[in-house]
């Protein structure tokens, strides 16, 4: 079976900053040492059965002033057909120049700023609602991580998504549900409302170091129930992943211990991230 992985960072310690990974930079866990290594594309180990047909890096703050430095890192380094998720500072005035830089990396087709606790200011910034606006006329995609628990800054999400129709928007880690709660589903399904909203299912470890499928299986079950196949994507995290299983490990829990049939993984672990991110295999 062909995955294309639509969620990962790779890391260069030498090169690049990923001051998040200091021990006393946030998130603040305590294992965090762990994952301060050096990840390459060689690290991305799977079964016999699998094969990686290609991967979507997203920003891992190699160089959050210059942020193509990350780009011409990857170009150079990587063998695998991959795409690029970078990123760019929404909330600057001088965002159409940021964009203009990495428009002429072959790689990016998307940018990612963190929302996070800040999902509700920074989505009421007139700056940033300009900048997405930026980002649906270059056609790029906008990577949105937040807690769907969040629900004044999902409302400021629909909002814009009404106003930038063509702006493809990815939901990053499920929106973090920490349970099946009433709010995260109101979410879920508040958003699958929008044709050009996609999520991916992944990043379990950050809630949970131990989860299991018999865990998450609820979020991913709910989450396909609301946006459809077409929309839904697996994905690792990786090597944030790494804090609970080798990355052979968590794509056999997608692919054995899941259920799905061929057709359902085809979509959810290839063919969506293929079309979404513009792959050409």
């Amino acid at each position: 079976m062909e995955i294309i992985d639509p969620h990962l960072h790779l890391f260069d310690l030498e090169e690049g900053d990923y001051h998040w990974l200091d021990s006393d930079s946030l998130p603040d866990w305590p294992d965090k040492h762990k994952i301060r290594n050096n990840y390459s594309e060689s690290d991305l180990d799977l079964p016999g059965q699998l094969s990686l047909n290609g991967f979507v890096h997203i920003e891992a703050g190699f160089d959050n002033t210059q942020p193509w430095r990350e780009i011409e890192w990857l170009e150079k380094h990587c063998q695998l057909p991959f795409r690029s998720v970078a990123f760019a500072d929404l909330t600057s005035e001088s965002f159409s120049q940021q964009l203009e830089k990495l428009s002429d990396y072959k790689s990016v087709v998307g940018i990612r700023f963190i929302l996070d606790d800040r999902a509700t200011e920074l989505l009421s910034n007139p700056v940033f609602q300009q900048s997405l606006k930026h980002l649906e006329q270059q056609k790029l995609i906008f990577e949105a991580q937040l807690s769907l628990l969040d629900l004044p800054a999902i409302k400021l999400l629909s909002d814009q998504m009404e106003k930038v129709p063509e702006l493809n928007v990815v939901i990053n880690h499920a929106g973090f549900p920490a349970a099946l709660s009433q709010e995260w589903m109101e979410a879920v399904t508040a958003l699958a409302h929008y044709p050009q909203c996609f999520i991916k299912c992944s990043g379990w470890e950050m809630l949970d170091r131990q989860w299991m499928v018999e865990t998450v299986k609820p979020y991913i079950k709910f989450v396909i129930s609301q946006f459809g196949l077409s929309r839904v994507m697996l994905a690792s995290n990786f090597p944030v992943s790494e804090l609970s299983c080798s990355y052979a490990d968590l794509w056999r829990r997608y692919v054995k211990e899941m259920k799905f049939n061929d057709s359902e993984k085809k979509l959810l672990m290839h063919d969506t991230a293929e079309k979404l991110y513009g792959f050409k295999i």
